[in-house]
Formats: structure tokens, C-alpha cells, sequence
């Protein structure tokens, strides 16, 4: 049965920012919440520290959770071969990171989606560093899980492999034990495509996946996929919400994954208008996992 995670999406700039929330405020928070773990992000501005990897994996712990899953962004698209090597060492520092603080799945993206770059290029360059990252993954016991992403903040250009044949065309080009697809249903919207199509083609690879829900605040579906300015344009038609009143379809979601037998983290990004919109996601994401993986009984 898959289990589920938050990530503090509403307290981004606060934890990374500007300091306004300690993390351990963001974990005691939390943990009043009916979860499992928590999905943690590379940025806090106390990961700085390594001496903190330990101090904050014993709060989760004592606050009966863990920290499956870990964020980053990794930019292994530019064409300077010193750069995409750095952006090696500090995906390895974040596989690091990750087994310190006890987790199994660590974020890959492919990077910025460069003018310069065609597609058989930007591929390559992605599929390369990631498979330079594998082998220290493995070692450490960390699936590297490649996530079908808008935009990192802190990024010029969206991400490479946005849309779904470059993404598709990037997962099909990695095989590995210690590699797999975490899905968002959210971001393919932001693409202008459909995220039930996107996860019928990569379903077998999911090995997590990111719960959120967007809502269109004006016109419809068909004027986003129309929307001139591609897809940095997209984002102005939407917004987060609560899930299961969005736009993403849970029951057909469910029904692909249960399909094909998925049963890992499912992270919640969501919570933008408070802890109580927050609460309403983990209780509608519950009902419907135990409607799709509903709990064995004991046979006699």
C-alpha cells in the first residue's frame, strides 16, 4: 500500500529564504498531520550545515515519521562539460544528504531547456550525468528518481524535458535498478498536456510520486493548450489547490498505478492556503488509497 509524505510547500521562503521557520517548526508541524514521512528539500538553509543531516533525522523519527524522498535540481543540460561536472558533485552531495537522513529516493531533473540545445543533444547531455550519478546511488542504496518538472525556481529557462516525447524520450534512454520516474500529474497540465496520457506511457517506471491539485482560475483547458508564449505562459491560468478539486482525475491516476502494481511514497505538495487545506488533501488522498489498495485481512 503506498504511503504518504508532505512537503512544506506553503513555508518554502521561510526554510530557505529568509529564516522566518526553523525546521524544526516545520517538522512538529508535521507531524500533526496523518502521515507517514516527510519529503525534504536540499535548500533549508540549516541543510547548510551537515552536523544538522542527524539532529533533524532524530526529530522526524521521534515524531514517528521519516524522510523518504528527497528535492533537488540538478542542471545537467549546459553545454560546459565543467559545469555539468560540478552539477555531478553536488547531485552526489544530495545522494549524501539523502542517506544521511535516511531516505531511498533522491530527485534527478534533466536541466534548463537551453535555446541552443536540440533535443538529441539536451538528452544526451541529461541522460549522461545521470548515469555518472547511478553507480554512487547504488552504492549508497538511493534510487535516483527523475521527475517531469516545470521550472526550478532559481532557473532562466523552464525544465529540458517538460513536455512528454522529451521526457519520455530521456526515462527510455535510463535503465537501471536504482533509477525510476516520479510522477506529477500538476506539471503536466503546466505543459499543456495531459497527465493521464503521460502516466500510461511511463506507468511502469513510477516509483513515487508528487500529490497536488491545480484549478484554472479563468477560461478553460483547451485555451491553456492554445496559450501563446509557451509553457512559462501556462502557469498564469493556474493555481494549487485542494486535492480533489482540481483538475487532476485521483481515480484514474489510482487505477493505472494500482494496475501495474505501484506501491511507493506519495508526496503531498500542497497546503499553499494553510495547515487546514493542508489536513483536508492527507484525509482525501487516504480515503482514496485505501479505496484502490484496500487493507488485507487476515485469512484463516
Amino acid at each position: 500500500m503506498p504511503r504518504l509524505a508532505v512537503f512544506p510547500k506553503a513555508f518554502m521562503h521561510a526554510l530557505c529564504k529568509d529564516g522566518n521557520m526553523r525546521v524544526s517548526e516545520w517538522i512538529k508541524l508535521a507531524s500533526t498531520l496523518d502521515v507517514q514521512g516527510l519529503e525534504w528539500y536540499a535548500g533549508f538553509l540549516e541543510m547548510a550545515d551537515e552536523n544538522n543531516w542527524q539532529v533533524f533525522r532524530k526529530q522526524v523519527e521521534e515524531n514517528g515519521m521519516t524522510i523518504p524522498m528527497m528535492c533537488c535540481s540538478p542542471d545537467f543540460t549546459s553545454p560546459d562539460a565543467a559545469f555539468r561536472k560540478k552539477e555531478i558533485e553536488k547531485q552526489k552531495r544530495w545522494i549524501d544528504m539523502t542517506y544521511a537522513l535516511g531516505g531511498s529516493y533522491c530527485r534527478v531533473l534533466s536541466g534548463q531547456k537551453r535555446p541552443e540545445l536540440s533535443i538529441e543533444e539536451g538528452v544526451k547531455l541529461a541522460a549522461d550525468c545521470i548515469s555518472d550519478c547511478l553507480p554512487y546511488a547504488a552504492d549508497h542504496g538511493i534510487t535516483l528518481i527523475l521527475e517531469n518538472h516545470y521550472k526550478d525556481d532559481f532557473w532562466k529557462y523552464p525544465e529540458f524535458a517538460q513536455k512528454m516525447d522529451v521526457f519520455c524520450k530521456l526515462v527510455d534512454s535510463l535503465h537501471h535498478p536504482f533509477f525510476g520516474v516520479n510522477y506529477d500529474p500538476s506539471n503536466t497540465y503546466i505543459a499543456g498536456e495531459d497527465p493521464i496520457e503521460l502516466l500510461r506511457r511511463v506507468a511502469s517506471r513510477v516509483v513515487t510520486m508528487h500529490a497536488s491539485d491545480r484549478y484554472l482560475k479563468y477560461g478553460t483547458i483547451e485555451d491553456l493548450r492554445k496559450e501563446e508564449g509557451g509553457a512559462e505562459g501556462y502557469v498564469k491560468r493556474l493555481s494549487h489547490g485542494e486535492i480533489g478539486q482540481g483538475l487532476n482525475d485521483y481515480d484514474a491516476i489510482f487505477t493505472i498505478l494500482k494496475d501495474v502494481g505501484f506501491d511507493g511514497w506519495i508526496s503531498i505538495e500542497d497546503g499553499v492556503d494553510g495547515m487546514d487545506q493542508l489536513e483536508r488533501s492527507v484525509a482525501f488522498l487516504k480515503k482514496k488509497i485505501s479505496q484502490y489498495w484496500p487493507p488485507k485481512t487476515a485469512t484463516s
